[in-house]
């Protein structure tokens, strides 16, 4: 046998051309395709490969005979010594599918396969409770359902993490056992006969025909920016938006769309993937987006982007903008991470979802998670403090402390990295790791004195404003930031950070669902085809063209109308104030599968007794550096939850409406004439507003999370200051009064803002002589 260094030489010689065909194994055809990974990593490949008569090492991860003439020979078996080992036992023509991962990327990463699988990433039990809690399915916030039969068979100890982190998620378990399940079970298939009894079961036909494409145990929708891999292909290889092959394998079509785009690795700073003239590090935001463009949109919308119909501007030959996720969409305001440093203004920027995002977050820890507020262990305060403690001095749990006493113990810093993190680029510690709010370390986030570094998979290194050093030093943008921050306690120990820095959040109001199960119509079904499984690990819709097997129904929808700005705000799971958005709120109509209209245009009942037409907390990821005004909320109905301007307009929705000739009464002329729209008999109220003045709550909130709902009474009633410009402006009435305060030339902004802290020195001032006398 040769020794490694010869191996490795060889391999460079054949990855060269250098090396006969009858010598070179796969490469004999796939002569040209891109070195997967460099370094340690492909010295391993290549050195497995070796062994097992394969010198290039594409049998290490694909399996297959590489001593086969043929492409059907080769591309099936494996060597038995590789499989022997624990490696592939077939040919696998995506070694990511999470079904057997084990056997190829687990090779070297073991236990990566078990955690994605028990994740939200492949169980999506989150999305699946939060639709069927509209549609009045689901029973409570228990977790119950996922896309596969699951069970935490090891128990609820985290498999990867530090000591402080496990015992963190124990007494998180315990305190939450119906966010974090011991099992969960598949979704149920649709038993078309009892839809004309439970239509509102056609729920569960919307979920696994519109919702379940996007999780890691497929291969997703073939549509443009939808194209990925399976399992950890999904996030570690590239896809671009049209899904063509810009590599050199001569094999690979260039013209068929669903191919990856090179083959090549994209992980951290060290493995860089090039593409043409285009060299880059990290994972792109927009692969995260093959999935998380719709349910909250964070994706799209960190990139700045929100969904409209219309497609404008038209390009230079008439036509609208082609279709991305099968929608369209507009430019709004990206968020302040993602902005990069080309831009005018933006000296920051240019962070990839991951920079912020763990391993925890994206591959889990091994337990079953019901939902993202369960999963995801990082907060902003994290890296970015408080006005009073450096980041360091927080403790654990800060900003999810879900109405807990956290105590003030010191998280402190970290001078070491997990096991598992030694795989991606390391960075010196300098003073310490920061720490995540669960207690792991961010091994790309360091602290150097009293600043905070972090080092983007990009490649770029940014310095985080870190908020006690602003205070400190007096740095302050604004003075409205100096006050909110720096004056107002309750803004920082009760309020999320992005419900104030969320520039904006897509709020897609109404959404108008027709489930038909008429005539034998049927749609692909993702849960269907996500348990078809091949041995290989490819699911029934991996194949290009077919979009996998299908099921009884066919679903359309769309909605009401959409908005963007101010969101409103409520409390969230952590028992925070959040920016709220519309969830699930269905509108439904069901037709049967001999044709008859069993429901037409109904709103359900959700599992608390309200309306199922749910607003959901969110975090937009569309943080700026100025945040929304403080009238946005404090002299804004909709923040507080009213609806739009008050909740007084888009009042007809129940009674429906017909356009034609009438009379002054009010009766239409014509005796033929259509309806314009058909009423929503139960929606009496417009879908923005969540809560009546008088405190009734109209709709949903939240289903995941006991403390989620509007602003309290006493929350609202402190914050509203709507016709506070009243207070000065009602004595204009009084023409003496007037004359000795008011100017007669105009007053700006500025000078108004004069007047009131003139008078209120003033008011100071009387106050002090009062007390003295």
């Amino acid at each position: 046998m040769k020794s490694i260094a010869g191996v490795l030489v060889s391999i460079a010689a054949l990855w060269a051309g250098q090396v006969s065909a009858q010598q070179s194994g796969c490469l004999s055809c796939h002569n040209g395709i891109e070195q997967f990974v460099d370094g340690a990593m492909h010295q391993a490949i290549v050195a497995m490969g070796t062994v097992n008569g394969d010198p290039a090492g594409c049998v290490t991860c694909h399996g297959g005979n590489p001593a086969a003439a043929d492409k059907d020979a080769a591309h099936s078996g494996s060597p038995g010594q590789l499989a022997k080992a624990g490696g592939p036992d077939m040919f696998y023509p995506d070694p990511g599918a999470v079904w057997i991962a084990d056997k190829s990327c687990g090779q070297c990463h073991a236990g990566y396969a078990e955690r994605l699988i028990k994740s939200l990433m492949n169980t999506e039990a989150g999305k699946i409770q939060g639709n069927l809690w509209s549609w009045g399915v689901q029973e409570g916030m228990k977790v119950v359902w996922g896309n596969y039969d699951l069970a935490d068979e090891d128990g609820p100890t985290p498999i990867v993490g530090t000591q402080a982190y496990k015992d963190y998620m124990l007494a998180f378990v315990a305190a939450h056992p119906d966010q974090m399940p011991a099992h969960m079970q598949q979704i149920p298939d649709v038993d078309v006969e009892q839809i004309p009894q439970h239509p509102n079961l056609a729920g569960i036909t919307y979920s696994r025909q519109q919702c379940q494409r996007c999780h890691v145990g497929v291969t997703g929708r073939e549509k443009r920016g939808d194209y990925r891999g399976a399992g950890c292909s999904s996030c570690h290889v590239p896809y671009s938006n049209e899904g063509f092959y810009e590599g050199g394998d001569p094999t690979i079509a260039k013209d068929q769309p669903g191919k990856l785009l090179v083959h090549r690795m994209q992980g951290s700073r060290k493995s860089k993937v090039k593409v043409g003239d285009v060299e880059y590090t990290g994972i792109p935001s927009e692969t995260c987006n093959s999935c998380h463009n719709r349910g909250k949109r964070i994706g799209v919308s960190y990139q700045g982007i929100m969904e409209f119909p219309y497609g404008s501007p038209y390009s230079s030959t008439g036509g609208k903008q082609p279709k991305l996720h099968t929608k369209n969409y507009v430019f709004i305001k990206d968020d302040l991470h993602h902005q990069v440093q080309s831009r005018p203004g933006n000296p920051q920027g240019g962070m990839l979802c991951q920079d912020c995002h763990t391993s925890v977050d994206m591959h889990g820890d091994g337990n079953l998670f019901g939902t993202t507020l369960a999963q995801v262990e990082i907060e902003c305060e994290d890296c970015h403090g408080t006005v009073t403690k450096a980041p360091w001095e927080l403790p654990l749990g800060y900003g999810e402390e879900h109405d807990q006493d956290i105590g003030d113990t010191p998280r402190g810093l970290s001078d070491n990295l997990l096991p598992e993190q030694v795989f991606a680029q390391m960075y010196p510690p300098e003073d310490g790791y920061l720490l995540t709010a669960r207690g792991n370390p961010y091994g790309n986030v360091v602290k150097k004195g009293s600043k905070v570094f972090v080092h983007s998979a990009s490649g770029v290194d940014f310095e985080v404003p870190v908020l006690k050093n602003i205070a400190r030093d007096g740095t302050w943008k604004s003075q409205n930031a100096k006050v909110a921050m720096g004056s107002v306690g309750a803004h920082i120990e009760n309020m999320e950070c992005y419900a104030c820095h969320a520039d904006w959040a897509p709020q897609c109001y109404g959404c108008h669902i027709t489930v038909d199960y008429s005539e034998g119509k049927t749609d692909v079904d993702w849960i269907t085809s996500a348990n078809a499984r091949e041995p290989n690990g490819l699911t029934a819709d991996n194949p290009l063209g077919t979009n996998g097997l299908t099921g009884p129904g066919k679903v359309s929808e769309t909605r009401s109308y959409l908005r963007w700005e101010e969101p409103t705000l409520g409390i969230n799971g952590e028992g925070r104030v959040s920016p709220l958005m519309p969830g699930c709120q269905v509108i439904t109509t069901v037709i049967d599968k001999d044709g008859n209209t069993v429901v037409h245009n109904e709103i359900w009942t959700a599992p608390d007794g309200k309306k199922g037409l749910d607003h959901a907390a969110v975090q937009p990821h569309t943080a700026g550096r100025q945040a929304r005004s403080c009238e946005s909320c404090h002299n804004n109905p909709k923040a507080l939850g009213y609806g739009i301007s008050g909740g007084r307009f888009l009042q007809g929705y129940n009674a429906g409406f017909t356009v034609d000739l009438e009379t002054a009464s009010g009766d239409i002329i014509p005796g033929q004439t259509q309806v314009q729209s058909q009423p929503v008999r139960k929606l009496t109220h417009d879908l923005s507003q969540i809560v009546t003045r008088e405190g009734e709550e109209l709709v949903t909130i939240g289903s995941h999370w006991p403390l989620t709902g509007p602003l309290t009474a006493e929350q609202r009633s402190k914050m509203e200051r709507t016709g506070l410009c009243m207070g000065c402006h009602q004595n204009m009435a009084d023409e003496d009064l007037w004359a000795k305060v008011n100017s007669p030339a105009f007053v700006n902004n500025e000078q108004h803002q004069g007047v009131m802290d003139q008078a209120l020195h003033s008011l100071a001032d009387k106050k002090a002589k009062q007390q003295s006398q």
